[in-house]
């Protein structure tokens, strides 16, 4: 079902090789001074991305035009979204001093495919409305889409220092998604004996 949510869902996930092109054109991978803006417009991109994980969610409530389609791309174009900037980000910052921006990525990535073999899971024993997305899920997404805008941005952002924001709402989207996936686990054991 082809609904205006769906077609938002579905260019989020178009925009992500985008979204990787613009990331390897960064100057520390080419020395043509021609991309000097190019911090500019790879974390412009990820922020249309993003925008439109909170679009196509409230105009399918505000239009009434929420579907199955919908329900299994959303999920599954923000894991997209949000594994393949980190990964990106692993590779951008050296692993000798900035260890903990993989070690985070680690944490975020594991529980997202831990949630999705769960869902799975849950939908196979006709359950999985009982483990629907949580206030804590939410938030943890939005701090996680702030901590890579700024970690990919990297200049200062009007004085601040646009690194360290990033790492700092990083740590705490960590936290978040420990505990979030935490209430994830607590709900779906319930069921193991299905």
């Amino acid at each position: 079902m082809m609904t205006l949510p769906n077609i938002l869902t579905l260019s989020r996930i178009a925009l992500i090789p985008v979204f990787v092109v613009l990331y390897y054109f960064q100057p520390a991978y080419t020395d043509a001074p021609v991309f000097t803006w190019i911090n500019f417009f790879l974390t412009g991109a990820y922020a249309v991305i993003s925008t439109t994980d909170f679009l196509d969610g409230y105009l399918a409530r505000k239009l009434n035009m929420t579907s199955q389609l919908g329900a299994f791309l959303d999920p599954v174009a923000d894991k997209l979204m949000v594994s393949t900037a980190l990964i990106l980000l692993v590779d951008f910052y050296p692993s000798g001093t900035h260890w903990y921006i993989g070690a985070c990525a680690l944490i975020i990535i594991s529980r997202e495919i831990l949630v999705s073999a769960l869902r799975e899971w849950m939908g196979i024993i006709g359950q999985r409305s009982t483990v629907n997305v949580s206030f804590v899920g939410k938030v943890k997404t939005f701090v996680q889409i702030f901590a890579i805008l700024f970690l990919l941005y990297q200049q200062p952002f009007f004085g601040l220092p646009s690194f360290e924001i990033g790492v700092t709402l990083l740590l705490a989207a960590t936290l978040l998604t420990l505990y979030s996936g935490f209430i994830y686990l607590k709900e779906g054991v319930k069921t193991f004996d299905s």
